[in-house]
Parts: C-alpha cells; structure tokens; sequence
C-alpha cells in the first residue's frame, strides 16, 4: 500500500505544478498560443522535411567524401 501512496502523492505533486503553468512568467505566452490552421501546419511541415532532407544530404556527402575520397589520391 505505501506504493500506491507514494505515487498519489507524486501525481498530486505533478498536478499542483500543472495548474500553476498558465499563472507564472510563460502564462502570457501560453495565453496567447493557438493551434496552426492546416496551410501554415503544410508549410512549417515542407520546411522541417527540407530541411532534414539537406542536413541528411550533406552528412551523406561528407560520409561518402570521407571515405573514397582518399581511394582517389591513392591511384594516381
């Protein structure tokens, strides 16, 4: 039984701090906060793609130079 105990405090910890989110320095913030319509959720989502896509890319080229880049200087 102290376990379960344990834990309901814990939760009850959790929800006091919960409840005081909206009322300390960020409340201002999430007060003004709202959730993106469907086009400018498309364009954050193309931007994050495009740019995993291009870090991906250029870890990939750097990896790919790395190692046959050396294979060239080698032959000649």
């Amino acid at each position: 039984m102290d376990i379960i105990e344990g834990s309901w405090n814990i939760q009850d910890k959790i929800e006091e701090k919960a409840g005081k989110i909206g009322k300390g320095k960020y409340g201002r913030i999430l007060k003004m906060a709202r959730k993106p319509d469907r086009e400018e959720f498309k364009k954050t989502l193309l931007i994050v793609v495009g740019g995993l896509l291009l870090i991906g890319s250029v870890g990939f080229l750097l990896t790919w130079l790395w190692n046959n880049l050396p294979d060239y200087f080698m032959m000649g």
